[in-house]
């Protein structure tokens, strides 16, 4: 067994294009294992986890760029070392091309070299992107901060910083968003149109987004906020910026603001900043109890959102009980004896939150990486419902996020596959610039393996629209030919699976 690195000192590789990179080397044959990435502490240290000598990486820092390979021979490994680095420096090379200006060594030379630009998209390590961000907004520049791990307090100065400048600070974690009709980050080909999206949820604003393409209607803007905004920590600072924001844009006619369950006051109180405009809150999960501000419609699913915005701008909601693929009674009879329980693999978190509140009032108790009941997490009990967010840092440590590479989501899928026990695999397939060019040629083959021979049967949802580079319906069709069922939207999946389990077909009609 051979572990090879690559060192690029002083070097910055923007972690789209580390995760490509990582893909590119992980596909050539008798790679076992597979990294690129920068040199900061917590990356060196999982390079020793995985057998590198230390040695290798001791000169090594954070403004290092790195490529590592377990493989079988020395000479597998110098190919996919090769494969890596041509996947990272072409990528760079068309990025550099397409904007037509070269690499910079810092944000004040970027500033330099596009005076235009008015929006900076932030992907360094936690620890320096914090000062990046501070940066960017001396410069009087927008601001989507990709990156995670920023500490709390550094979050509250930055927005405040922001709010002094009257700019956005959109994060930290922030994926999504979409400015002037330009996608940033994780997001779908949308037309123009009157809905503007607040979310602090980010698949949360891509299905938000999504639906209100597919149903014929639109978006203005998404703002990302970030999953920590509406937190009596953050008190809702960039939550009440964007919807004040869009509260005072001519294009924006209703705005729809996305979140999981939020602080309720601090929730209220941006609620209420939308004045006269329309405003349809989906709080996945919400509390019947929440104190909502007068002319504020509620929802809590990300489905029954959508719908209830149509209905403000008058527009009736489409049918989303239709599944594409096999019938429940076909599921059925494939699945072996003894099987009854659900596995839900997302790579979307808000997806996957979604589902556990639809599952948790149809089937009961479902365990997760990402609860909702705490008494409910993990390690789960062998006989349990489980919903999983495969794109939570256990899952992605050192591999790339499922989004973007599918192939993460196999190991996970054939091992819940094999349980005797499963009777429905619940997948979410997002589409969109960012995410993988063809996640259904991975995804198919796998799930038709494992519905084989009375094994669980697979229910999808394919998160995207017609416009996106992955072609949607040709994405839904390689699903179906597998042998999977389509729903129209990411809850009804969840209910589609909770019927076959139950067998209760009225679930599938259950209104959201």
């Amino acid at each position: 067994m051979t572990v090879a690195i690559k060192l690029f000192p002083d070097t910055y590789v923007d972690s789209v294009v580390q995760l490509r990179g990582m893909r590119a080397m992980r596909q050539v044959g008798g790679v076992e294992w597979a990294s690129a990435a920068m040199a900061t502490p917590a990356n060196v240290e999982t390079l020793r986890a995985e057998g590198l000598d230390p040695m290798q990486v001791a000169d090594a820092g954070a403004n290092d760029f790195f490529l590592v390979v377990r493989a079988t021979t020395d000479s597998i490994a110098a190919e996919a070392l090769a494969a890596g680095e041509s996947a990272v420096t072409s990528t760079v090379r068309s990025y550099s091309a397409a904007a037509q200006i070269e690499a910079r060594r810092s944000l004040r030379d970027a500033v330099l070299a596009q005076p235009e630009s008015n929006v900076a998209v932030i992907s360094v390590p936690g620890d320096y992107a914090a000062l990046a961000a501070h940066q960017a907004l001396s410069a009087d520049l927008h601001v989507l901060l990709f990156s995670d791990n920023v500490p709390v307090d550094k979050e509250v100065a930055l927005k405040d910083h922001a709010l002094s400048r009257g700019r956005l600070l959109m994060g930290p974690g922030a994926g999504t968003a979409m400015l002037g009709g330009v996608g940033l980050g994780f997001a779908n080909t949308v037309r123009p149109g009157p809905v503007g999206v607040v979310a602090a949820a980010g698949t949360g604003a891509q299905e938000a987004m999504a639906l209100l393409d597919r149903w014929g209607v639109g978006v203005s803007q998404v703002i990302g906020v970030g999953g920590r905004d509406l937190s009596p920590e953050v008190g809702g600072r960039m939550a009440g910026a964007a919807v004040s924001a869009l509260r005072d844009d001519p294009a924006t006619e209703v705005i729809l603001f996305v979140s999981k369950p939020p602080s309720p006051e601090v929730a209220a109180t941006v609620l209420a900043t939308a004045g006269d405009k329309p405003l349809v809150a989906a709080l996945l999960g919400l509390d019947p109890q929440f104190p909502a501000p007068a002319g504020v419609v509620l929802a809590d699913t990300l489905e029954s959102g959508v719908t209830a915005t149509l209905g403000v701008l008058g527009i009736a909601a489409p049918d989303t009980t239709a599944t594409i693929g096999p019938t429940l009674a076909e599921v059925r009879s494939r699945l072996a004896p003894g099987r009854r329980l659900i596995r839900g693999l997302f790579s979307g978190g808000t997806l996957c939150y979604e589902s556990l509140v639809i599952l948790g009032r149809t089937v009961g108790e479902v365990h997760s990486n990402t609860p909702i009941n705490q008494a409910w997490g993990l390690p789960a009990p062998a006989e349990s419902h489980q919903c999983l967010d495969l794109g939570e840092e256990e899952y992605t440590r050192g591999r790339p996020h499922p989004m973007i590479d599918p192939e993460a989501r196999l190991e996970v899928l054939s091992e819940h596959a094999a349980d005797p026990q499963v009777a429905v695999i619940i997948l979410d397939v997002v589409l969109g610039h960012g995410a993988d060019a063809d996640p259904a040629k991975t995804l198919a083959p796998a799930c038709q393996s494992a519905m084989a021979d009375g094994g669980p049967q697979v229910v999808a949802y394919v998160l995207g629209t017609d416009q996106d580079p992955q072609g949607y319906q040709g994405q839904r069709d390689r699903l179906v030919q597998a042998g999977c069922i389509l729903t129209e939207t990411a809850a009804r999946a969840s209910l589609v699976a909770a019927a076959i389990v139950t067998d209760d077909p009225s679930l599938t009609r259950m209104a959201l």
